[in-house]
């Protein structure tokens, strides 16, 4: 349970960082209490996608990554991004991401603050 909170508060963190650089990743709310919110919700829901739509979509693009020797993980880190960007619309959070080259930059930096991250939170072992 430690360990699911410790990823979940890593990856805020690095959504937030991906929303502060990039202008069209926004984040909007009423109060900062309201945008934390918000922004720890759309963490969970990211975690969420990663977790069961990723799996999958890398089972069925696998040739794809052996032919672009793994360049193509940045297209599927992108897809996530834009879909947990439709689904926090749909589920009426204030969180967006404009376009497919947004998502690609977003999802690099998001990757990256992630993992330095979850490198620095402890593991909860």
């Amino acid at each position: 349970m430690t360990n699911f909170l410790v990823r979940t508060l890593a990856n805020a963190g690095a959504l937030w960082v991906a929303v502060w650089l990039l202008k069209d990743i926004t984040l909007t709310g009423d109060s900062t209490s309201r945008e934390v919110l918000t922004l720890i919700l759309v963490a969970l829901l990211f975690g969420l996608v990663n977790l069961i739509v990723k799996p999958v979509v890398r089972l069925l693009s696998l040739p794809l990554f052996v032919l672009t020797l793994g360049l193509f993980t940045l297209v599927v880190n992108a897809l996530m991004l834009l879909l947990t960007s439709w689904l926090a619309e749909k589920l009426d959070l204030s969180f967006h991401v404009e376009g497919f080259w947004t998502a690609v930059a977003g999802g690099l930096i998001i990757s990256i603050v992630s993992w330095a991250l979850n490198m620095l939170l402890p593991d909860g072992d």
